[in-house]
């Protein structure tokens, strides 16, 4: 018995012996290894416990881990490699667009250096483009992509900020190069500004009605009144402007007196406040046409007959003068007196204090004297154009009569005449929303009155 236990045992502990040794070698070829000295005396222990078949499982289990393992890091190690390519692919795009930008700035100015040198970067990437093109296709990847990859990535970075440098130089050229244009064509403003200026100079000039020098009152017709309309229309116009310059410089909120005038007026442009001003001033200068003394109260008149003839004398001798100078010779004319009462209406004492910081002018006019300025000569010339008008208006037989529309009164084309065309909508009905020039009617001859019409 002893004999064949013997044998038996040995041959146990030898097949024990040998898969021990095979699970040591599995674990030696995966990196498997025990922390400390309990654990390996533990598996060693388990080991011993296991089955045949178990260390079998065991050690075809640790061989399909010690693969899979070893695939995860090739894929990982070629997926790196293709992320590090198409950073390259990338820093190369952003380098032939700083290139290229570059190239274009230095077409203006001229800088044949800066293009030779954006020429050459160009090819140069463009050739770098064709390798990675071939590298990609042989699959021929760099051997340290994580360190190719962040080098690519700041090459990148670093090419998009050159792109907008040579972007934010060549805006700073253009805008230099506008700020040329502004300035240029602020002197040629300024220069169509002094131009405009001569011209209504010339227009407002006493000696522009030639076609009424050698008028006889017996020869009057509608054709005369007209010129002496569109002359005093233009004069009107002048002081308008000046007025709201002055209200401008001086602080004037010019929406608020503007609602004041006219309000609930909605305009077709903001332009068309002006017009608001105009109808103002008409308003007030145009008050009392229809009367012969016009304003000028206790003045003694001849007959029918005479006082015809005493209108267009006085039409006669004023025509051809400038108003600032026959004040001047005449101060205590019928004239005169008139342009003291219209000068008192037309300016609030409150809008001459805004513009001059005194009612000096206006203490200088009611006592009888007129100033000397640019705001008043303007103002004489304008209301000179009214009296001649008005002198004209008495010449004719029967007198020229003078009309205007209320707010809110249907369109009519024969005795308006809109100051803007945006009212002309299709399928709309325009109304008055205000008259800005009054119109006149001579016989059956009628003068059209310039209306603001009414916005949507």
């Amino acid at each position: 018995m002893d004999s064949v236990k013997g044998p038996s045992t040995t041959a146990s502990k030898s097949r024990i012996a040998r898969a021990i040794s095979k699970v040591l070698h599995v674990r030696a070829l995966t990196g498997v290894s025990p922390a400390d000295g309990f654990q390996k005396v533990k598996t060693k222990e388990k080991s011993r416990e296991m089955k045949p078949h178990e260390k079998i499982k065991v050690e075809t289990l640790n061989g399909v881990q010690c693969k899979s393992t070893l695939k995860v890091d090739h894929q990982l190690v070629d997926r790196i490699a293709r992320d590090a390519l198409i950073a390259k692919l990338f820093a190369s795009i952003s380098s032939i667009k700083a290139a290229y930008a570059q190239l274009q700035h230095a077409q203006s100015p001229y800088d044949a250096e800066g293009i030779q040198s954006s020429d050459q970067i160009v090819i140069s990437e463009l050739k770098g483009l064709s390798e990675l093109k071939q590298c990609f296709a042989k699959q021929q990847f760099d051997p340290f992509p994580e360190k190719a990859l962040l080098t690519y990535e700041v090459e990148e970075q670093k090419n998009v900020l050159k792109t907008y440098e040579i972007l934010g130089r060549k805006l700073e050229s253009q805008m230099k190069l506008k700020g040329s244009e502004i300035t240029f064509l602020k002197e040629k403003l300024e220069e169509s500004k002094k131009e405009n200026r001569l011209i209504e100079k010339r227009l407002n000039a006493s000696g522009q009605l030639f076609v009424l020098d050698n008028l006889h009152m017996s020869g009057l017709s509608p054709n005369h009144f007209i010129p002496v309309l569109r002359h005093t229309v233009r004069s009107i116009r002048t002081f308008v402007r000046l007025m709201v310059n002055e209200m401008q410089s001086s602080g004037w909120n010019l929406d608020a007196a503007v609602n004041v005038i006219h309000p609930g007026v909605r305009y077709w442009k903001p332009e068309h406040k002006c017009f608001t001003f105009e109808s103002f001033v008409c308003k007030e200068m145009f008050d009392s046409f229809h009367i012969p003394n016009f304003a000028v109260a206790g003045e003694s008149l001849p007959d029918h007959k005479q006082r015809r003839r005493l209108f267009f004398e006085r039409f006669t001798e004023l025509k051809s003068v400038k108003g600032k100078d026959y004040l001047s010779q005449k101060p205590k004319s019928t004239f005169g007196k008139f342009c003291r009462v219209k000068y008192l209406r037309v300016v609030h004492p409150k809008m001459e204090s805004s513009f001059f910081g005194n009612l000096a002018q206006r203490n200088q006019v009611n006592s009888g004297d007129y100033p000397d300025t640019t705001f008043f000569t303007t103002f004489a010339e304008m209301a000179k154009r009214i009296w001649l008008l008005h002198c004209l208006a008495f010449s004719f037989e029967p007198v020229a009569s003078i009309f205007q529309f209320k707010k809110g009164c249907r369109f009519s084309e024969v005795y308006m005449e809109s100051v803007s065309d945006e009212a002309f909508l299709p399928g709309t009905e325009p109304t008055v929303a205000f008259t800005v020039v009054p119109g006149f009617k001579i016989g059956k001859t009628c003068i059209q009155s310039q209306v603001y019409l009414a916005g949507a």
